[in-house]
């Protein structure tokens, strides 16, 4: 029946009713035209869920901190100009790769043997972050459910409070005149005699916000360091599972069940910005927080900082998600001829919009809380969980209807954080279904309930009373250098190594063909401009390197050595599967490490008739495993 002579049109996967067994899995559907991994339903899915994937939690508490702690305005100059030569041009790179072969971020290194472990250290990493990222969501979800009373639990110092939690500052002493003599006193004798305090001279007693303590007390129950683990926190840990059900619910049928879950998680968060935006604007004291964001405050002579530059290339980097396999896995399973150019771009530039968004939103309730406190808008902002979880939830909490504004707040946090979380655990699951293709994707909602099962007992650690410790330690470690590394390795293996005109032929093949002065940019950044960034990253990154913190809690020792061994276990896989690569060659060394650095023999387009001249030579993937190494997925899982 073979056969039909239809080899072309059969091998497009676009007659499946001619396959007596049709099998297919949950990834496929007979209009697809890759009939054996699946394609995205249409191109709504795909980019919502790149969009959903760079647009995070990162958008919201650390792009506004930054902002104004640089410059407020004019830190605008120095972000565009990084997304332009660093962050677009490796975006570019990774889509077009994983949709060129239509392979997961650890099977798409055929394009280079020698360089295969780059692709392991990316979903090594993605891993790790998953863990604490879910934890992260396990928070709002928490705080979510603890937006459904009539008054917040955070909105002033109840039973759980010590003697430190005040709404306001409290005096503790100061300067007075008494009997013509100027005297220093404690607040209580000043205030028992009718005494006034001299201007200037007025000291406070260090003092928490309820959210602070709150937080602190009741949502994490805080131990006093590393060294102590404490037990589990049951409601946060029922809150893990929770998120964990989610994800695994959203992702039961792969792409095409998370495909459409995204059109809800990835727009919904924009409805919510708009009408926190809204709200802000019209309370007293937020053009003094929009000021302080981006407005007269702006110094344009902090543009003179290296430090500035390197904020705002860190920011571009992590927060459009490049090097850490997701964006090669979620291409993977576009068509063949899709514009993976106009496609990068737009998610790109939707993601530096929403960072700025956000960041009035946000400012413009911090601005009402500064007013409120009586307070200058820098002493409330904050960066990272003490934005998302303490400062922000203050100034809700002194809003009308209150209760209202805080769900909005962290069911928006909870949508941001779910659908970058279905891309990490679609990368897990797309690596290991790669690795053994005909078996795994007929065991596709197996695979995912079991990543996602694993990862909930991982994560356990990081819901114990010393789990903000280790939610921070694995973000400082993990989400740093492993991922600098990853991608100066991965821009260097594919421009240098198997050709940046080699490469810009494939994607010549995929969105057609292009003019030099359309490619003169792109030449320009992949060559040079952002290897160099990178490696000026990297390095600036290891010279100023300090021990993690969290707040004004040291790590222990052993804390340090445990971030130092999970970054070491990250890009270890390097070294060593280049070294079993050119073990397994052929030849003396040099024949070995020069056969490692070619193209394997099934490297090219997935389908027959997607190949062409260039690639008519290839081993089918369906047929032929050369230059994999199975064993090696193994340990990853």
């Amino acid at each position: 029946m073979g056969m039909l002579n239809l080899p072309g049109f059969l091998s497009c996967g676009k007659k499946k009713d001619f396959n007596l067994t049709n099998e297919k899995d949950a990834h496929s559907s007979d209009s697809d035209e890759n009939s054996e991994r699946g394609n995205w339903s249409n191109k709504g899915d795909y980019l919502l869920s790149m969009v959903g994937y760079a647009v995070g939690l990162g958008n919201v508490w650390r792009f506004p901190y930054l902002t104004y702690q640089n410059g407020g305005g004019a830190f605008l100059i120095p972000y565009t100009l990084m997304l332009a030569l660093a962050g677009l041009p490796l975006f570019f790179m990774e889509c077009s790769l994983g949709q060129f072969a239509s392979q997961g971020p650890v099977s798409v290194w055929r394009v280079l043997p020698l360089f295969q472990g780059v692709g392991i250290t990316m979903v090594i990493i993605s891993t790790f972050v998953t863990i604490y990222y879910n934890v992260i969501i396990a928070y709002a979800l928490y705080y979510l459910f603890a937006s459904f009373q009539k008054v917040l639990p955070w909105s002033d110092c109840f039973s759980w409070a010590d003697e430190f939690c005040s709404k306001t500052r409290i005096v503790s002493d100061c300067n007075t005149t008494l009997h013509g003599e100027i005297i220093h006193a404690n607040y209580s004798f000043i205030t028992s005699n009718n005494l006034t305090c001299i201007n200037g001279t007025i000291s406070y007693k260090p003092v928490q916000f309820p959210s602070e303590q709150y937080w602190n007390k009741v949502t994490l129950q805080r131990s006093s360091g590393l060294d102590e683990t404490g037990s589990i926190v049951w409601y946060l840990a029922l809150c893990l599972l929770l998120s964990w059900m989610i994800v695994g619910a959203a992702l039961f049928k792969g792409i095409k069940s998370s495909g459409k879950v995204v059109y809800f998680t990835a727009l919904f968060p924009y409805v919510i910005l708009l009408i926190l935006l809204v709200r802000g604007a019209t309370l007293e004291g937020a053009l003094d927080g929009i000021e302080y964001y981006i407005g007269k405050q702006s110094n344009i002579t902090k543009l003179m900082e290296a430090e500035v530059w390197k904020d705002a290339a860190t920011q571009i980097f992590y927060s459009l998600s490049v090097a850490w396999g997701g964006l090669v896995a979620l291409s993977s399973y576009n068509k063949f001829h899709n514009n993976c150019y106009s496609d990068a771009i737009f998610v790109c530039v939707t993601n530096c919009v929403t960072s700025i968004f956000a960041g009035f939103a946000i400012f413009s309730i911090l601005g009402h809380m500064a007013f409120v406190s009586e307070r200058p808008v820098s002493e409330v902002v904050d960066s990272g969980f003490d934005l998302a979880f303490v400062a922000y939830p203050e100034a809700l909490s002194k809003l009308p209807v209150s209760p209202l504004w805080s769900f909005l707040f962290f069911f928006m946090l909870l949508l941001l954080g779910l659908d970058s979380q279905f891309a990490s655990i679609e990368t897990l699951t797309t690596t290991i279904q790669d690795t053994y293709p005909k078996v795994m994707r007929k065991l596709r909602i197996p695979i995912t309930l079991g990543v996602c099962t694993v990862l909930f007992f991982l994560g356990l650690i990081c819901v114990t009373q010393a789990g903000i410790y280790w939610v921070n330690l694995i973000d400082h470690f993990c989400a740093g250098w492993g991922i600098l590394i990853a991608a100066v390795l991965e821009i260097i293996g594919i421009v240098y190594i198997y050709g940046g005109n080699r490469f810009i032929e494939d994607v010549e093949m995929m969105i057609g063909k292009k003019s030099r002065l359309f490619w003169l940019w792109w030449r320009m950044c992949w060559f040079f401009i952002t290897p160099v960034l990178l490696m000026a990253i990297l390095v600036w990154s290891l010279v100023t390197f300090s021990r993690p913190s969290y707040g004004s809690v040291p790590y222990p020792d052993w804390g340090t050595a445990v971030g130092w061994c999970m970054i070491i276990f990250c890009v270890i896989w390097i070294p060593i599967v280049a070294i079993v690569k050119i073990v397994k060659a052929e030849g003396n060394l040099w024949q070995r490490i020069v056969s490692c650095c070619r193209p394997a023999a099934n490297w090219g387009p997935y389908l027959e008739c997607h190949r062409g001249e260039r690639y008519s030579h290839i081993v089918d993937p369906k047929k032929e495993k050369e230059h994999e190494i199975p064993t090696v997925s193994a340990f990853v899982y």
